[in-house]
């Protein structure tokens, strides 16, 4: 963690009074342009965080298209940018600031689900991860900072321009690039082949198919590891837990899903948010048996069929099996309770 004045080359976040924030990058002489003016960088570097930094006037001049000044004849707002004063504390972005700002190749996690991956994945300082699908970085990032110096991370993503992209997004992150991580390109299975037998701690799954890598998933996973999978699609999410009960040796699959909604809180008026972010993707976790131990699974009831699908049963067996299909969880004798309280109501309003 990084204290003291602020640096050339550091990445910060710009905060103003309406919390609007810009994330930028401190270069000596370089400018961060904003909608009320520009801020120096040379007015920033140096200080402290938390401090204030006023934007200077920009030269209209600038903001107008000198080639074509027609093209903005309607558009007084090109004026306005030019106006200075308008105040911004700066910080040192949060990982979740850094994370949700910075440049990227590939869709990323949402913080959100990346902390679950943390809490629920047990992911802790000296841990030794495998992860595949690095995308633009953000779960690497965070990765890294939980396993520390003491652990190691290995990441394997399939296309070298997306390691690229997450590389450099750690590098700048880190103030240099991670030694604690091998980065390694190529399909999962591949790399995976040359990698010791239960070598690692967790392993953490984000891409298409999770359910065809299991196998070589087990095979340098250490008895008792931690699996986190990240789909975003029922189909895939049914795929991978059938996939997990069917190979044997991972315990019962356990799914959660995190909503996020944030409040506003001012005097007495106090509101959620019009906007959330929802469905953003499921979280899988399941653990390793030790070898030659078959995981334990619930027994479910003779009767009940959750593989058949109704579509392709005749009428009369559909009508057969409704009991079994679980789609009315109710019993008889409460369904005639429940009519009788109905019928009840109904002869009241009757009369």
């Amino acid at each position: 963690m990084r204290r003291g004045p602020l640096e050339a080359g550091e990445k910060v976040q710009f905060t103003d009074r309406r919390s609007n924030k810009i994330t930028d990058q401190l270069v000596p002489g370089g400018v961060t342009q904003t909608s009320h003016g520009i801020i120096l960088h040379d007015d920033v570097i140096g200080r402290t965080e938390g401090s204030v930094i006023v934007t200077v006037s920009a030269k209209r001049e600038a903001q107008i298209n000198r080639e074509h000044p027609e093209r903005d004849a309607n558009k007084p707002w090109k004026g306005t940018r030019a106006i200075g004063g308008w105040e911004f504390a700066v910080m040192r972005p949060r990982l979740a600031d850094y994370v949700l700002s910075m440049p990227r190749g590939a869709q990323i996690m949402y913080p959100k689900d990346i902390a679950q991956v943390i809490q629920l994945g047990d992911i802790r300082s000296g841990m030794n991860v495998l992860e595949s699908g690095a995308g633009s970085g953000a779960m690497s990032i965070n990765l890294l900072d939980a396993v520390g110096e003491g652990g190691s991370l290995t990441t394997i993503e399939m296309r070298s321009e997306f390691a690229r992209v997450a590389e450099a997004n750690a590098t700048i992150y880190f103030g240099k690039r991670p030694a604690w991580w091998n980065l390694r390109t190529g399909d999962f299975d591949s790399v995976a082949a040359g990698l010791p037998e239960h070598s690692f701690d967790r392993i953490m799954l984000d891409m298409l198919d999770p359910w065809n890598r299991l196998e070589q998933a087990y095979r340098v996973m250490a008895p008792g590891g931690v699996l986190v999978a990240y789909v975003t699609t029922t189909t895939q999410l049914s795929r991978l837990a059938e996939a997990l009960r069917e190979a044997g040796c991972w315990t019962e699959p356990d799914i959660q899903e995190t909503m996020e909604r944030n409040w506003k809180a001012q005097g007495l008026a106090i509101r959620p948010d019009h906007q959330m972010i929802g469905h953003t993707g499921f979280l899988m976790i399941s653990r390793a048996m030790a070898p030659g131990f078959q995981a334990l699974r619930k027994r479910d009831r003779a009767t009940k069929d959750t593989t058949t699908d109704i579509d392709s049963l005749s009428a009369e067996e559909r009508a057969e099996q409704l009991e079994d299909l679980e789609l009315r969880d109710i019993s008889d004798r409460k369904l005639r309770k429940v009519l009788r309280d109905l019928d009840a109501q109904v002869n009241v309003i009757g009369g």
